[in-house]
């Protein structure tokens, strides 16, 4: 992997604070959380706010001038160049039910646009690590996304059906009609698996910019594209909808059917 001197520093600092939230994740993993809903109705724990706030506080020593994103805090320095953005259990439901494909998710923002994204799994011992210009590393060692052939040859992932409005019901369906096989549930998992060449395509609504902001420099950097319904690249503006592929032109195919779907 090679990068630049900033981002080699960037790395180290983001691969610690991965560690940090991994061994406090490990302890609390055996103990049934207290939990509480938040108004939009997910879930969210006291080792959520635990996690981030300790990783803030990491942030705060190292680098006092970066701005920070997270989803348990209000923003901190949000118009800095630089700018962290944490989700310190993304999958909360499957922590709380003992479902090990929750993770920490870890992103840092260059003028708007992720430049590093780390996937963190401390259940399973996965890591997925993306950086700007560089192949993407699983576990230590460079991975691929995978070649389709065909949609209809494809596997589909998805966070939570239930996530999809009204409006966007119609496009979940043509990606559910379109497609072999459909995995529910698999939180950020899904798009370290999409990295790695497992599965083929990624389909989600209702997300938040911690959510999916890592998985840009990870996707891209395994030979994939991530984007929103439209085919914008993931930046801090990004909104709620975002897909992905492995294979380019079924990136392309993607983009079109979900546009069909929408203008009906």
């Amino acid at each position: 992997m090679r990068i630049e001197n900033n981002q080699a520093e960037w790395l180290a600092f983001a691969l610690r604070m991965a560690a940090e939230s991994g061994a406090i994740l490990r302890e609390a993993a055996a103990v049934r959380p207290d939990v509480e809903v938040k108004p939009d109705k997910s879930f969210v724990t006291a080792l959520d706010a635990r996690i981030e706030r300790r990783l803030r506080e990491m942030l705060a020593d190292g680098f006092p001038a970066h701005g920070v994103l997270g989803e348990e805090e209000g923003p901190a320095n949000p118009d800095a160049e630089h700018v962290w953005v944490l989700d310190p259990i993304d999958g909360t439901a499957a922590f709380i039910a003992g479902l090990p494909v929750y993770g920490t998710l870890i992103a840092l923002m260059q003028a708007g646009e992720p430049i590093i994204g780390i996937i963190d799994h401390p259940a399973t011992g996965d890591r997925w690590v993306g950086v700007r210009g560089s192949p993407t590393l699983f576990n230590g060692r460079p991975c691929r996304t995978r070649r389709c052939g065909s949609m209809q040859e494809a596997i589909l992932s998805a966070s939570n059906p239930d996530l999809f409005n009204d409006e966007e019901r119609p496009a979940l369906d043509a990606m559910r009609a379109a497609t072999a096989w459909r995995i529910w549930g698999g939180a950020c998992m899904s798009f370290g698996l999409l990295a790695s060449g497992r599965t083929d395509m990624s389909f989600d609504a209702g997300l938040k910019l911690w959510d999916f902001a890592p998985c840009r420099p990870i996707i891209e950097g395994a030979g994939g594209v991530i984007t929103d319904w439209e085919g914008r690249p993931i930046t801090r503006e990004t909104g709620q909808r975002i897909l992905a592929a492995g294979d380019p032109e079924r990136h392309r195919e993607m983009l079109n059917l979900v546009g069909r779907a929408m203008q009906n």
